[in-house]
């Protein structure tokens, strides 16, 4: 019976679709519903969307999503398709939603809607969370649901917001998480803010494991460096780089600790701070996880893989990603074509 171990820090994002426990686990259910205006930013919207629903590809039915218009009928966006949204807004639908995304975009237009203005406002007295894209931040801050808040929204319309709600932070950011307010002002930053909406509900894995799905080009093989997304020390940015280069004949912690000009504690002290981890075990992680993609996603024999990442037997192997991972490599589904 072999012991079951579980990934540490960043390494447990990079891996949490291919653990087995995290198929089992119950999560609690979020409802998230996007307002699309006329002339709405599409690139922003997918961005959020596609989020949202790529953590359901880690977490089934942890998400769901509507979306609304102020009418019945088609939107169009600001690339010209057009859109049929799943029904008009109205005070009934904000009672399922945990989550209320206004899309605005570049030339939709800044006008005082006084049924828009109701329902955000009733939005709020339920607790929904209120989000904003594009401009759509504009429309949060003319309803006075910004007040003390800070906030992003697109150069552009940063002064038309500033003048109708001056007690607003209005920033510069790409997004801006405040509380239960979410604002982004293009469509990386809608990337970002989605993300930070689903870490706030199921924490830092999740997220991890969304941003490894997205970053990762299955049509071809491709290299992700290891915590591309965490920001790290310079001595220890340093370590994790010779690991990576250096999978195949890992380098012993004396090794390591010198080239990176630290003694052998200040870089185990420097692990467990920043990664929450061992050198050991984040090299063995790092390995085992380089070990997977490679059996994914290239067609190198198990014994090419297991040199390739640094393993000097295949029981050693085998042992080793059966106890990560629950099962044996040979098992291991191929995604090549």
């Amino acid at each position: 019976m072999i012991e079951r171990r579980d990934f540490s820090g960043c390494m447990k994002g990079e891996n949490l679709r291919y653990l087995e426990e995290t198929r089992s686990e119950p999560t609690a259910h979020a409802r998230a519903g996007f307002l699309l205006l006329e002339h709405f930013s599409l690139p922003a919207f997918t961005q959020a969307l596609d989020t949202i629903v790529t953590a359901n590809l880690l977490h089934p039915t942890s998400f769901s999503s509507r979306t609304f218009g102020l009418q019945d009928g088609e939107v169009t966006s600001d690339l010209g398709l057009v859109i049929r949204p799943d029904s008009r807004l109205e005070v009934a639908a904000l009672k399922d939603l945990n989550l209320l995304v206004v899309c605005g975009g570049y030339r939709t237009e800044l006008k005082v809607n006084h049924e828009l203005i109701s329902l955000l406002k009733t939005a709020s007295e339920f607790g929904i969370t209120l989000a904003g894209l594009w401009n759509g931040a504009w429309f949060l801050g003319v309803s006075g649901l910004l007040e003390g808040y800070r906030c992003a929204i697109h150069p552009e319309h940063r002064p038309a917001l500033a003048e109708i709600s001056k007690v607003t932070h209005v920033t510069s950011e790409a997004f801006v998480v405040d509380r239960d307010r979410l604002t982004a002002s293009s469509p990386a930053g809608a990337f970002h803010m989605a993300l930070e909406w689903i870490k706030g509900l199921h924490g830092k894995a999740l997220v991890e494991g969304i941003e490894d799905i997205l970053s990762f080009e299955e049509s071809r093989y491709r290299r992700i460096k290891p915590t591309q997304n965490i920001s790290l020390s310079a001595p220890l940015k340093e370590v994790v780089k010779l690991m990576d280069a250096n999978l195949e004949e890992p380098l012993q912690m004396e090794q390591l600790a010198a080239y990176a000009g630290r003694s052998r504690r200040q870089i185990e002290r420097l692990f467990k701070e920043q990664l929450g981890s061992t050198p050991q075990r984040y090299y063995l992680e790092l390995r085992i996880t380089e070990a997977r993609r490679l059996l994914q996603h290239t067609e190198l024999s198990q014994v090419d893989v297991l040199v390739a990442c640094g393993f000097v037997s295949p029981s050693h192997f085998s042992k080793c990603y059966s106890s990560y991972f629950g099962y044996r490599p040979s098992r291991e589904t191929r995604l090549v074509k």
